[in-house]
């Protein structure tokens, strides 16, 4: 008689979201999902000043969410929740006021991630998904509201792993003067070379020519979302092989559009109307950069790799 894989939870509260999700094993030794769910969550506004602070807005706001999540997940009796926070927690001068306030609604310690270790569990999670077993040698980018990590691994063996200040937070509210305008070319260059010059400074070793890669985040899941919309069918429709190209087409059609035009865009969720712009520019920036023409969307990102650790114990 097989004995049933554990159940386990993970939180992680991110700049711009909060994701949840309830995973095992199946008998191939495959992480599954049970049920995973994503809420809107800006706990990192002000994430580009000299100090950062979660406001009392931010928290309850975030604190709220990690209820909800906590409730979807408890219905699943897991042997472990596992809760990390990213940059906006790390990097605030109050984040220790607001893991005590998540230990106090959750029952569980907030473990606060450095750079490195968020991106070693991003890159962990992509490891586990089954579209991407036959990758050896190729790169990994993850942008989120805060931070874009980054890194590369070479015979599947992870051998670097940075994580930068280019969240879309955090260059929406350093480059772009007026959210509820169109995106300015000249913020969108402003953008581009700063992204350039913070890579040139990371002194990042790229892969040969035309490196594999692949994006995780939800600047790519969105951009998916925007174009199975446009063409009115599902997500899993459309091709996670995502050119630079189609990246750039979604930018210069959002780019011109006003705030509240695109927020009526189908697959572009309202919360994150304000930042997309920025957030394309980056991954346009980070491409042109890596010379990448395209790259691999994977939905198996920071999450996943905690969930996977729990259940390697």
């Amino acid at each position: 008689m097989k004995i049933a894989s554990s159940t386990v939870a993970a939180i992680d509260i991110g700049s711009n979201t909060i994701k949840a999700l309830v995973a095992t094993r199946n008998e191939q030794g495959l992480l599954e999902s049970v049920e995973q769910r994503t809420l809107d969550s800006r706990i990192s506004e002000g994430i580009s000043g000299a100090t950062i602070h979660l406001t009392d807005d931010a928290m309850a706001e975030g604190l709220e969410a990690v209820t909800e999540l906590m409730t979807m997940i408890s219905a699943h009796e897991p042997t472990e929740v596992g809760i990390v926070a990213t940059s906006a927690v790390r990097e605030a001068s109050n984040g220790d006021v607001f893991a005590k306030r998540i230990e106090e609604v959750s029952g569980r310690k907030l473990q606060v991630l450095d750079g490195e270790e968020e991106a070693r569990l991003i890159g962990r999670g992509l490891l586990c998904d089954p579209a991407m077993t036959k990758w050896n040698d190729f790169h990994v980018f993850d942008l989120g509201g805060g931070s874009l990590e980054f890194l590369t691994f070479r015979k599947r063996e992870l051998t670097q792993a940075i994580s930068l200040p280019l969240g879309c937070v955090r260059l929406t509210e350093k480059f772009v003067d007026d959210r509820d305008a169109p995106f300015l070319a000249q913020a969108g260059e402003a953008i581009r070379s700063h992204v350039r010059r913070q890579l040139i400074n990371a002194d990042i070793e790229f892969l040969e020519d035309q490196p594999l890669a692949a994006f995780t985040g939800g600047t790519i899941t969105t951009s998916r979302a925007i174009l199975a919309a446009a063409k009115d069918v599902g997500f899993s429709k459309t091709s996670p092989r995502v050119t630079l190209e189609l990246i750039g087409a979604i930018h210069k059609k959002l780019g011109s559009l006003s705030l509240e035009d695109r927020r009526a865009i189908p697959g572009l969720p309202a919360e994150r109307a304000d930042v997309m712009p920025t957030a394309l520019a980056t991954v346009i920036a980070l491409a042109e950069f890596a010379r990448l023409n395209e790259f691999q969307h994977s939905l198996y990102n920071l999450r996943w790799g905690l969930v996977d650790s729990m259940l390697t114990k």
